[in-house]
């Protein structure tokens, strides 16, 4: 970071810094966050003041967006990111906020050259190069350590999104073999989409079956929110995103690895 950045940086956390106790709160609130130590939540605490600071929170539909859903937001949003770059979420500066579900038209064109139009209910939905879209209400129940989590889904996406369209492979740290992550991935969605198709009842969400970017943030979701599942159903995906988020959720739950 050059001398203008660190003082940039310095100067935004002393003066928009978020307050200690609402820090705290927020914390408290998200049992996803339970178990990181001093060190973690210092830096959780600056990333996400400096991630407020930076984006732009929109209202949309009549919803409220108050400090406390900002911080909700940017906690769970940071906390992808604690052990990256700070600049992971750059090229795009604005959240969308509707009250609770939203509504999106649909267009599509078949192979005979047919427009397809539908209309589907969303709870976020990320924009390559643009805004990241949260409906409120579902922001709310997110963080509760049951394997949901809109944050976390909408903000992998746009990690999956660095090196392009999301497609479910992000662009890789150095020492990560994108071969083995292909294949790895490939083997867990093949046999999550049979497992859906043959009407199993999975305990990952089938959401993850509708395209392998899906499926990278589901399994985002489930890799911080209920890392159990994940290392019992797909244990060589948790391996492989334990690598990229450069953190072991397992581990800072006291569960023996």
């Amino acid at each position: 970071m050059s001398w203008f950045g660190r003082w940039r940086r310095a100067r935004i956390l002393k003066q928009h810094a978020i307050p200690l106790d609402a820090f705290d709160a927020t914390v408290a609130a998200l049992p996803i966050l339970r178990g990181l130590d001093a060190a973690e939540q210092t830096r959780l605490r600056e990333a996400a003041s400096l991630f407020i600071h930076d984006k732009t929170f929109s209202a949309a539909g009549g919803a409220d967006v108050d400090d406390a859903s900002q911080r909700v937001i940017a906690l769970q949003a940071c906390l992808l990111t604690l052990n990256l770059g700070e600049d992971s979420y750059r090229g795009w500066s604005e959240i969308i906020l509707y009250p609770d579900e939203f509504m999106r038209d649909l267009e599509e064109i078949d192979e005979a050259g047919v427009v397809h139009r539908s209309r589907d209910i969303l709870a976020g939905e990320s924009w390559h190069g643009g805004p990241l879209v949260l409906s409120i209400a579902d922001v709310e129940t997110s963080g509760q350590a049951d394997g949901v989590n809109v944050v976390l889904h909408e903000f992998a996406h746009k990690l999956d999104m660095l090196n392009g369209d999301a497609n479910g492979f992000p662009p890789l740290h150095r020492g990560m073999d994108a071969a083995s992550w292909a294949r790895d991935f490939s083997a867990a969605y093949e046999d999550l989409c049979a497992r859906v198709d043959a009407r199993e009842d999975t305990a990952i969400d089938p959401y993850a079956t509708a395209n392998p970017a899906e499926f990278f943030a589901v399994l985002t979701e489930v890799f911080f929110e209920t890392p159990r599942l994940l290392d019992a159903e797909y244990p060589a995906i948790y391996r492989h995103l334990q690598q990229f988020y450069r953190q072991h959720p397992l581990q800072r739950m006291g569960v023996p690895t």
